[in-house]
């Protein structure tokens, strides 16, 4: 028996060395993995990001070319401003964007209310087709669009592409809001009404409040959507109605100058603040609630 026990003994031992050499090995294997990952998200974002870094960087060149560096020079962030067309482009986009941003986020706000809230016939196609503006494409939305005002025989202009910037920002307006719905807490709605609040009182001392930063998030979403739409837009603009997207693509067809990475840049640059800002509010609260 001895002998035996001896002999398993020494087979544990074995395997346990043969165990102990085994985990260095593990060890490099999954840091060598653990760096490939990590270079490859590298390479992944230097690849997405640094056509917008070059963009930005050639937008203060002083050579009229694109390809060449000649100095840095803000000549062509000034000669935006006296450009008229620019403008006028600019004043349409701003018209468009603040329509749209209104509307939608009512619309969209009442639309996330009455589907957290209730329960009603066909509330499950209704919940799929409010999805459906996000995950389309954007030319299929845009043919959609321009059919649907030549069958109403509406002439297309500013007023064509503020309705069609409405139709898909309510539907991110409504994510979004819906996102702050779920984390509601519905026992403050009950309390005032235990302190004899009706239902409209409700709804603006208390539950707007505490959803206020999910709206001002949606709402500064669909303004940044709108204000950069393309696709949508090009289908559904008509004479005198054009947006500065529009506007950059027209310049673009005489040739790159930094002048549009000039525009270009101004833009992503509102862009990016806005997104910024719709972040910050998402993961704000809500103060200030009043019951008198």
């Amino acid at each position: 028996m001895q002998p035996t026990r001896t002999r398993a003994i020494e087979k544990i031992k074995a395997m346990k060395a043969v165990k102990g050499t085994r985990r260095p090995r593990r060890r490099r294997r999954g840091r060598w993995l653990s760096r490939l990952l990590s270079l490859h998200g590298l390479l992944g974002y230097i690849f997405l990001y640094l056509p917008i870094v070059i963009l930005v960087v050639f937008s203060f060149n002083a050579s009229r070319h694109a390809v060449a560096w000649r100095g840095f020079t803000l000549d062509w962030y000034a000669a935006l401003f006296t450009n008229k067309q620019v403008g006028a482009a600019l004043v349409n986009s701003l018209i468009v964007a603040a329509t749209s941003t209104a509307v939608s986020t009512i619309l969209g706000t009442m639309v996330a209310l009455g589907m957290e809230r209730y329960e009603f016939p066909g509330k499950l196609p209704f919940d799929a087709l409010l999805y459906l503006p996000i995950v389309i494409p954007d030319i299929a939305m845009a043919v959609m669009l321009l059919l649907f005002f030549v069958l109403s025989r509406m002439g297309l202009g500013l007023m064509t592409i503020v309705i069609s910037h409405i139709a898909f920002n309510i539907s991110f307006v409504a994510v979004v809001v819906r996102a702050r719905l779920a984390f509601f807490d519905v026992s403050l709605e009950e309390a005032a009404q235990d302190l004899y609040a009706d239902e409209w009182q409700t709804l603006r001392r208390v539950t707007l409040p505490l959803i206020m930063p999910g709206v001002l998030a949606g709402g500064l979403l669909a303004f940044t959507l709108s204000i950069d739409d393309f696709v949508i837009t090009f289908f559904t603009a008509g004479p005198g109605s054009t947006t500065l997207p529009l506007r950059i693509y027209g310049m673009v067809k005489l040739g790159v100058t930094p002048e549009i990475n000039a525009l270009s840049s101004m833009m992503l640059l509102a862009s990016m603040v806005l997104v910024l800002l719709s972040l910050v509010l998402r993961k704000g609260g809500g103060e200030g609630i009043e019951l008198a």
